[in-house]
């Protein structure tokens, strides 16, 4: 896999039990690393949004200088009053870790929870991993408009919708159509849950690409295999935070 990270730092009998199918807990391909990428959103008082952002600005190095973070976008459209960011982990247990060491961060609390908590109505989280085909990557260009795209997949898992989705995003995923940064499977949250994050130049430049798509045979042919094993779908524009790794 191709890591963010170094972006950024450079980122019967026998014949008749042989008929029988192999029956596995795993419902698709798995990565064999343990590295998981954490979403969390948080919902901010309407006439506390700016000063929200204006302070996690100034105190965010009190955090990252804990674990990786991936990048931190304001939702524009698709949820008002909304902070979106996502945050790298090799493993449960350095989470773990890293929320231990916050907890007895006596400046972490005092400049920046103590201060941000009553800013928000909620947080929510979950924890995703790339699913097996694809690569985190970064955005060909800085200040471009970001759409997080979240899937409710009908239950079954991979093994039942794995290929056609993956056809289906990647027909999207070509020059002229849209720039795909990563795929993400859902592991802890809501379950059979696929999120796409895509990249462009502009909101409008989305709008015009998307319209190209939707014209093109070809991907129209690779969303209809694809739909059937869906249960709903929502999508958010994001604009990356001036203390984001993903500009």
């Amino acid at each position: 896999m191709l890591r963010l990270t170094s972006f950024f730092l450079k980122r019967g009998g026998g014949a008749a039990r042989a008929a029988q199918p192999c029956v596995r807990l795993s419902t698709g391909p798995q990565r064999e690393h343990k590295t998981f990428y954490e979403f969390r959103t948080y919902c901010l008082r309407p006439d506390q949004n700016a000063s929200f952002l204006k302070l996690t600005n100034e105190k965010i190095h009190l955090r990252t200088s804990h674990s990786q973070l991936i990048g931190y976008w304001s939702v524009e459209y698709g949820g008002l009053n909304q902070v979106f960011h996502i945050w790298e982990y090799e493993s449960y247990a350095q989470r773990a870790a890293v929320r231990a060491a916050l907890a007895q961060d006596d400046t972490w609390i005092s400049e920046y929870i103590s201060k941000a908590t009553p800013m928000m109505t909620s947080q929510e989280n979950e924890v995703t991993y790339l699913v097996p085909w694809s690569n985190l990557q970064r955005a060909p260009q800085d200040n471009g408009v970001y759409e997080l795209v979240t899937y409710q997949m009908r239950p079954g898992g991979p093994a039942v919708w794995g290929k056609s989705f993956q056809a289906s995003l990647t027909s999207h995923d070509a020059p002229g159509y849209g720039k795909l940064l990563g795929a993400f499977h859902s592991e802890v949250g809501p379950l059979n849950r696929v999120h796409a994050l895509w990249w462009f130049q502009s909101a409008d430049d989305r709008a015009e690409r998307r319209h190209r798509a939707h014209n093109d045979a070809r991907v129209v042919s690779a969303v209809r295999d694809s739909v059937v094993h869906l249960n709903s779908q929502k999508n958010k524009l994001l604009y990356s935070c001036p203390f984001s790794p993903m500009k």
